[in-house]
């Protein structure tokens, strides 16, 4: 990663799985369709949809918990935070 991709930390981006909910996504990251086209987040900080249900994908609505989403991860505990 290089150029204005990357930050003063050595990271573009961190992404952050929430257990059974949303991919929570901060710093710098283009953000693009299957088809290439750039999708304007207007922010540095967003949460990206996992369930499939949301009705603003790719972001999440909250949708996950009124349908019970699991993400399936296999864990007996949530993984330790880093930051």
């Amino acid at each position: 990663m290089s150029g204005a991709a990357e930050r003063a930390d050595g990271h573009g981006a961190v992404v952050v799985p929430y257990e059974d909910g949303p991919l929570l996504v901060r710093g710098d990251f283009v953000l693009r369709t299957p088809d290439g086209q750039v999708i304007e987040p207007g922010r540095n900080t967003v949460a990206l949809c996992r369930c499939g249900k949301s009705a603003i994908k790719p972001f999440c609505d909250g949708t996950h918990k009124a349908i019970g989403f699991r993400a399936g991860t296999g864990r007996d505990a949530p993984a330790p935070r880093t930051d």
